[in-house]
C-alpha cells in the first residue's frame, strides 16, 4: 500500500457517554490544535476538518483553525474535510483558504461538498435545500475559477457578477481541490474541473461508493487527465487498541454515542438506522488493533485504490487526552505501513 493518512474532525460536541463530563467549546478546539501537532510528529501527511453551522458541530470556521495549525506544524496539509461550498460566497472561500495557503507556505487545500442532509445550515443562511445542487455546482465552479485566474469575469444566478475581478492573496502554488462525491454528478463534476475525489464513505459501506469512484476515473480518462492529477480519498470512523476484541468494547459507547448524536441532527426528514456496531464496523467504522486496521484499510485500497485515506478518531464524548492516546498508537502501529 502507498495510502496518504489524513487525521480527520468533525468536532462534535457531546457529552461522555459514561460521566456526562462535556468539555467547552474552546478546549474542544485547542484539543484540535494538539491533534494535529501530534499527527504530524506520527508521520500523518495531511489534517481534515469539517465545516458545520447551527448545530453541536461546534467547527464552524475550519480556515481560522487551520492557520492556527499551520503555525503549530511545519509539513502538515492543512485541508477541511468539507466546505460548504453551496452555502458561502465563493469569493470569501478563495481569500479564506489562499490566505491560510500563503501563511502555511503553501499547504492549504479544500474538500468541498453540498451538505445538503443538513436542511437547518440552508435555513439559517437564507437558501433553499431544493436548490442545493445548482447552488453548489455553481459555486465551485466560480472557486475553482477565482483560485486558477485572475481579472475574473463571470455571472451567474446566486450572486452578483464578476467584472475582472481578481481574488487576493493568491495561492502559493495550484491549491489541491477535492469534490466530496456521494452521486455520480458530483464525481463527473470532479472530473471536468481536474479535481480530486473525496468519497463520503462515512455514510455506508464501502462497495456503495465504488461506482462513484469507476464513473470519475473513466471521466478523467476520457478528458485526458494524467495519472498524477486523478486521486481518490476515502474516510472513515476509527479506534485502535491492543487487541481487536479490547478495542471494539472501548469505542462502542463512544460510537453509539455519537452515531445516535447524528440521526439527532437529521431528524425526521431522514431514516437512520438505529445503531448496530457489527453493521457499522461493515461500513464505515474500523476498529480493531494494528493488524486488523491493515487488513481493513487494505480492502479499502482494493476497492478504491486510494491515494489518501481521512481517519475519524475524535468522536462521542471521547476525553481529548484517550484522543491524543489513539492517535499516537496509530500514528506508531498503523501509519508507517501504509
Amino acid at each position: 500500500m502507498s495510502i496518504e493518512a489524513g487525521l480527520m474532525s468533525l468536532g462534535d460536541l457531546v457529552p461522555h457517554p459514561a460521566t456526562g463530563a462535556l468539555v467547552s467549546e474552546a478546549q474542544r478546539h485547542r484539543s484540535l490544535l494538539d491533534q494535529a501537532e501530534l499527527a504530524e510528529r506520527t508521520g500523518f501527511t495531511s489534517v481534515h476538518l469539517g465545516e458545520h453551522h447551527f448545530s453541536d458541530y461546534m467547527l464552524s470556521a475550519p480556515p481560522v483553525v487551520l492557520a492556527a495549525i499551520g503555525e503549530r506544524t511545519a509539513t502538515l496539509k492543512l485541508s477541511t474535510s468539507v466546505t460548504l461550498a453551496g452555502n458561502l460566497d465563493p469569493v470569501r472561500v478563495a481569500e479564506d483558504y489562499a490566505t491560510v495557503d500563503v501563511l502555511s507556505q503553501g499547504r492549504a487545500e479544500m474538500v468541498l461538498g453540498r451538505g445538503n442532509l443538513f436542511v437547518k445550515t440552508y435555513q439559517g443562511f437564507g437558501q433553499e435545500v431544493s436548490s442545493a445542487r445548482q447552488r453548489y455546482d455553481e459555486s465551485v465552479s466560480l472557486l475553482v475559477k477565482l483560485l486558477r485566474e485572475e481579472d475574473v469575469t463571470w455571472s451567474g444566478e446566486f450572486r452578483a457578477p464578476l467584472d475582472g475581478h481578481t481574488t487576493r492573496p493568491r495561492p502559493v502554488n495550484t491549491l489541491p481541490l477535492w469534490i466530496g462525491a456521494g452521486s455520480i454528478d458530483s464525481a463527473l463534476l470532479a472530473a471536468e474541473l481536474g479535481c480530486g475525489l473525496m468519497l463520503p464513505s462515512v455514510f455506508g459501506k464501502p462497495e456503495m461508493f465504488v461506482p462513484i469512484a469507476e464513473a470519475y476515473r473513466q471521466r478523467c480518462a476520457e478528458l485526458g487527465h494524467s495519472e498524477d492529477s486523478i486521486r481518490v480519498g476515502a474516510c472513515c470512523h476509527t479506534h485502535i487498541g491492543a487487541t481487536t476484541e479490547a478495542a471494539r468494547q472501548n469505542w462502542a459507547p463512544y460510537y453509539q454515542n455519537y452515531w445516535d448524536f447524528v440521526g439527532g441532527l437529521l431528524g425526521d426528514g431522514m431514516q437512520w438506522p438505529p445503531f448496530n456496531l457489527d453493521e457499522l464496523l461493515a461500513g464505515p467504522g474500523m476498529c480493531g488493533s494494528a493488524d486488523f486496521l491493515l487488513e481493513k484499510i487494505s480492502a479499502w485500497d482494493a476497492l478504491f485504490d486510494l491515494d489518501r485515506q481521512l481517519f475519524m478518531f475524535d468522536l462521542g464524548g471521547m476525553d481529548p487526552s484517550e484522543v491524543l492516546e489513539v492517535v499516537e498508537r496509530f500514528g506508531a502501529e498503523v501509519v508507517p505501513h501504509i
